[in-house]
């Protein structure tokens, strides 16, 4: 059997015994998320801890490049979003939701499914789900009339139940309303109409954004430039990283300022064996603080 009809016949049949939109059991998420080294979730999903997340509040999407770029995962950034609040980073765990475009004899049988737990298979299905320090991901393939996967209200309901924001490969409307809640936001474009024409096909099961892959509990890190969808078992090597980073641009921008070197005497790394020292013995002494 060809590996792509064995993955839908494998989600078909775990939807079929859940009774739900396609998602993964336990198990599946547990072996393809197999490196992750962190606690999980009932559900399977990877935990990176708060403290681990916390760390990225100070990281810059070039810091998280440097790691990502180097050991084999050049797709996890996607750009060319609007941005809520520039100033405020976008950091949390990712939960996953696909949209396809609304076919009646598909969505008919999925509204059954969902009506049969009590449900609607809509966007406040998944919304429904979050929990303090999850972060909506969200592929609506870039739809912009009928593509508004929130408003107002349900935004409102995103920031108070995750603390964090949402990604939206689509559009969102009641941007007036939107502006003031103090939440980190990342869409496609803003319309007027209310979501329709679309379906809820997947939660928790890779999406495409873009050009990146993200997995349900990757970390997602947005600031100014775009998004960045880190895998778990990256985090300590990222967050490790970026401190020497720190370190590095601290110790060479206080010697560019005292005014006695050309700048490639010093940048990106000292030649002269006496300064390569002192900024040896820096880093180490800093990282002792730590």
């Amino acid at each position: 059997m060809r590996p792509t009809i064995l993955w839908i016949t494998t989600l078909l049949a775990a939807s079929a015994a859940q009774g739900q939109v396609f998602t993964f059991t336990r198990d599946q998420m547990i072996e393809y998320t197999s490196k992750n080294p962190f606690e999980r979730f009932p559900d399977g999903r990877p935990k990176v801890p708060d403290a681990l997340l916390e760390k990225f509040q100070t990281m810059s999407a070039e810091e998280v490049w440097t790691i990502l770029s180097h050991v084999g995962y050049p797709n996890q950034y996607e750009g060319h979003f609007i941005v809520l609040h520039p100033e405020r980073k976008l950091i949390g765990r990712a939960v996953t939701a696909q949209f396809m475009p609304q076919r009646p004899d598909v969505n008919e049988v999925m509204e059954g499914k969902a009506k049969a737990l009590g449900k609607r298979n809509n966007n406040q299905r998944v919304i429904d789900m979050l929990e303090t320090g999850d972060v909506i991901v969200v592929d609506l393939f870039g739809k912009e009339e009928g593509g508004t996967f929130v408003g107002d209200n349900l935004a409102t309901y995103v920031y108070q139940a995750t603390k964090t924001g949402m990604v939206i490969d689509g559009s969102i409307r009641d941007l007036e309303g939107i502006y003031p809640i103090q939440m980190s936001a990342y869409f496609r474009s803003v319309h007027p109409t209310p979501i329709g024409q679309v379906m809820l096909t997947g939660i928790n099961v890779p999406i495409r954004i873009g050009a990146a892959t993200v997995m349900p509990g990757d970390v997602v890190f947005g600031d100014r430039e775009g998004l960045y969808f880190i895998p778990p078992h990256l985090v300590e090597q990222i967050v490790k990283n970026a401190e020497e980073i720190h370190i590095h641009d601290e110790w060479t921008q206080m010697m560019l300022k005292t005014g006695r070197y050309k700048s490639s005497e010093i940048y990106p790394t000292p030649a002269d064996p006496a300064l390569k020292k002192q900024y040896q013995d820096y880093l180490q002494q800093r990282l002792g603080k730590k």
